[in-house]
């Protein structure tokens, strides 16, 4: 249960067909406490369509009779899809797979970000973006899968840059980049991620618990699922 949260919290989660989007809101369901749980994607009214813009902005205007919200999740990310994979070698690189990456990893969240940020409650709230530990430029450690990685670098910094701004104006939101480990998803699959990943409702179970757990300083931090902090 997320007990930093009120009575009857306000929960919203982007991403919430993908399966750790739909396991939060199987686990903020399941919470006694909760009132509302919206869940929103690109097949849902409101959706949210990162390759229309217009959507994101729709979709919490939509959202706003239902706020202030004390905890939003943009649970979405992309590590591969039919036009791009991860790049093995710098040759593999091409413009066209970086800007789809972006599109995904970067962008659309940082959208997510900018309209959905003023949704956020003004006691105590919780704004998690899902990044990856490999997004660290400290821990880089393999090299290879540029465009993911890079992608979630950049999430990283509009995420930090984010909670810096928003602390002047709402000091009680804590704004985190939440890595969530290796989970068994189709995002994973392919690098056997049913074999040595999390099942979603174990990953997102302990996500909650670490998010429940932050503090108004902690704003600005890069979090992973045992609320270890990440070096950027």
């Amino acid at each position: 249960m997320m007990q930093s949260l009120p009575d009857s919290f306000r929960a919203l989660v982007i991403g919430a067909t993908g399966a750790i989007g739909s396991a939060m809101v199987e686990h903020l369901e399941a919470d006694p406490r909760h009132g509302t749980v919206r869940a929103l994607h690109r097949r849902s009214l409101p959706c949210v369509d990162y390759d229309r813009e217009e959507t994101i902005a729709e979709a919490a205007e939509a959202a706003r009779p239902d706020g202030p919200f004390h905890l939003i999740v943009i649970a979405t990310g992309a590590l591969h899809s039919h036009a791009f994979s991860p790049e093995r070698r710098l040759a593999e690189l091409t413009g066209d797979s970086l800007e789809a990456i972006f599109r995904v990893n970067t962008i659309g969240p940082a959208m997510a970000m900018r309209h959905f940020v003023p949704l956020l409650d003004r006691e105590r709230s919780i704004m998690a973006v899902l990044s990856a530990k490999v997004g660290s430029i400290q821990d880089n450690r393999l090299g290879g899968w540029y465009g993911y990685r890079a992608s979630k670098a950049a999430l990283n910094m509009m995420l930090k840059t984010a909670a810096i701004e928003t602390r002047r104006t709402n000091p009680a939101a804590v704004l985190v980049a939440l890595h969530p480990g290796t989970v068994q998803s189709a995002l994973s699959r392919p690098f056997r991620g049913d074999q040595i990943g999390q099942e979603p409702e174990l990953a997102t179970g302990r996500m909650l618990e670490a998010l429940d757990a932050l503090q108004p300083q902690d704003s600005g931090a890069f979090v992973a699922y045992d609320g270890a902090r990440l070096p950027w």
